[in-house]
């Protein structure tokens, strides 16, 4: 289908909790193929639906060359404590800082067909399947961030050109 624009801190929709995906049609397919080629460009390991501009539980992942997507993810188990990952975000382009991550993350869901997709995983993964499901909840990683390295972040996102 196509890459599509990502939206950038400031956007309303980043900050909206998003609808669960009810009926599979025409238009679901269209959104995983769009969530799916955004993804695949180089640099990028998740790309949320609400990123896109559009409010609906869904995301890609592109984790070491491993492209798919989930409808209706959960976030039903962490595991370990969490400890600052560096991390970034492609709505807030150029900044990367220290968030706090759980080292496991299982995400459930389901795909186009209907059938229960499970993903779990550490590493890159993990802070990737819950980087993906915060957008989805209406959150940034910039809030998973020490109330130092936020003030330091949000006065980097005023300074950025893009804001």
């Amino acid at each position: 289908m196509a890459v599509r624009t990502i939206r950038l801190f400031g956007d309303p929709v980043l900050r909206a909790v998003s609808e669960p995906i009810g009926d599979i049609d025409d238009g679901i397919r269209a959104l995983v193929q769009d969530l799916v080629d955004t993804v695949a460009l180089p640099g990028r390991a998740g790309v949320a639906a609400p990123q896109i501009g559009v409010g609906l539980r869904a995301f890609s992942y592109n984790i070491d060359g491993d492209i798919g997507y989930i409808l209706n993810p959960v976030l039903v188990e962490v595991r370990g404590e969490p400890e600052p990952v560096s991390e970034g975000c492609l709505s807030v382009p150029g900044l990367w800082h220290d968030a706090l991550r759980h080292p496991w993350a299982r995400v459930e869901g389901i795909d186009l067909d209907g059938a229960e997709i499970v993903l779990e995983g550490d590493g890159l993964l993990a802070q990737a399947l819950q980087h993906e499901t915060d957008h989805l909840d209406g959150m940034l990683y910039l809030s998973r961030l020490s109330p130092e390295d936020r003030r330091t972040a949000m006065r980097e996102v005023r300074e950025s050109d893009w804001f």
